[in-house]
Formats: structure tokens, sequence, C-alpha cells
């Protein structure tokens, strides 16, 4: 990977440990911020809590450390991050990945599960080996979500109440796009990661402002396109685009993929 250009769909905050790891192999690392957040406000709050209060769920899932963020962030402007602490507290708590875990603990809640495959499939295992039929379960999570996992679960036999905190739109402020598209227009980019469907319809938003599609599709066909997880890829597939679907639905597992395709390249 020495030497390689690659970019990842997420803003500089967002993206530590990609730029870490990327930097680590001598790679070069570029984070384009695709989406920012329109948060639902202090309404979400009293939404969420009242959810809680009239459905009584045994156990609420949190997708994202996002989520977990601007919950508390917003309970806590409303001078209700106790009340928040304490419903969500009287829940079987389920994280998605670490970072959801470590973001939960930060503002006092107990995680019980972390699938191990850190997505909605993951969520639907987690279920099954607790038997948890008839059971409900209450999800906040993005706008902009996808309807499998309520699907999944209702499946499963619970019942589900999914709770929307925010909308996202493509990122404005394209300030940090300049030198990926010039690096780009210039086949000097060697792989994307996406890590969102979200991020993939922000790209293509952000990038045919200014590139004309069909040279934006061939330069694409050109590089090492990886997708984390099944949903990323078939929005990729909405574009004509065909990617590689990261086994492990992490950054690092995408790395790996990538430090694959290179190996199988050079061979």
């Amino acid at each position: 990977m020495q030497g390689k250009v690659i970019a990842i769909t997420r803003s500089k905050e967002d993206s530590e440990e990609f730029v870490r790891l990327i930097t680590s192999q001598k790679a070069r690392a570029i984070s384009l911020p695709t989406i920012e957040i329109v948060s639902k406000g202090e309404e979400m709050v009293d939404e969420f809590l009242n959810a809680i209060k009239k459905e009584d769920p045994d156990f609420s899932v949190f997708m994202s450390s996002k989520a977990v963020k601007l919950l508390f962030d917003s309970a806590r402007q409303v001078s209700r991050h106790k009340q928040l602490q304490l419903a969500i507290a009287n829940t079987t708590v389920i994280a998605v990945g670490p970072k959801t875990k470590a973001a939960l603990e930060t503002e006092g809640i107990r995680v019980a599960h972390i699938p191990e495959r850190f997505s909605s499939v993951g969520v639907g295992e987690v279920f099954t080996r607790l038997n948890a039929e008839g059971k409900k379960v209450i999800v906040p999570r993005s706008g902009a979500s996808t309807p499998f996992l309520a699907q999944l679960l209702e499946k499963i036999g619970l019942k589900v109440k999914e709770i929307y905190l925010y909308d996202v739109r493509s990122n404005r402020d394209q300030s940090q796009w300049v030198e990926f598209k010039e690096l780009f227009t210039n086949n000097s980019v060697d792989s994307v990661v996406f890590t969102s469907a979200s991020s993939v319809r922000a790209f293509f938003d952000i990038m045919l402002k200014d590139t004309d599609k069909e040279l934006l599709l061939r330069n694409l066909e050109k590089i090492t396109v990886v997708a984390i997880g099944p949903f990323t890829s078939d929005e990729l597939k909405k574009f004509e685009i065909k990617s590689i679907i990261a086994e492990v639905h992490t950054v690092s597992g995408a790395i790996e993929t990538i430090k694959n395709c290179f190996c199988h390249l050079n061979s």
C-alpha cells in the first residue's frame, strides 16, 4: 500500500482511525465529508422519552455513536439528561460497535450486548440468540435509514419502535474536496471507501456539480471501490459502480480488503 492514495467518505473527525491505519502503511489518507446531520433538536428528546413511556420497551438498540451523542447532547440542552439516562437504563441496551458502546458508557449507560457483526444482521443474530420473541425494542436512528432492521426484527417476532433523531444531507462545505477532485481527475486516487448508502448518494451529488458523469464513472472504474456493508454496495450499483464488500464491516476490515486487492493486483 506504500505510496497509494486512499479516500474515505467521512469527515476528518470521524476518520481518525482510518487515517492512522492508512498512514501506518505509508499510504496517504484523504477524508471526504460527504454528509452533514440535520438534527430534529429538542423535540426528539420528548419523542424518545414519550415513546419509552408509552411502549415500555424491553430493549434499546443504538446503531451509532452519532445517535448516542446527538440524543444525550440534546437532552442536556433541555435539562433532561438524568431522565433520559434512567429511561435507557431501564432497558437492556444493545450497541453496534465499540465506539457506540464507549459513547453510551460515557453517559453512564451499561451495555449488555455488542453484535459480532456490526450491522443490522448482527443485531438480528443477537436477538435470535436471546430468544426475544414477543419482546419490545426501541431504535433511535437516522431518518435516512433503510427499513431492513425493523423488518428483520419483526420477522424474529419483536415489536419495533423506531425514533428518527436526525436527517442527513450532502455536506455544503466542500473545501476539503478540492485536493481530492484534482487527484481524482488526474487518476491519482487508488481507492475510495464508501461507509454508508447516504454517503454514496452525497458523493455523487457533490462530484457531479463540476464533473461530467461519464468521466466520473470511467475514473471510478479504474480504482478499487470498497463498500462497508451490502447496503452501501447496493447503493453503488444504482450508480453503475461495482464494489468489493469488506468482509468485516469496519474501517479496519475495509483496509484489510484494500490490502488484499492491491496484493492480488501486484501478484
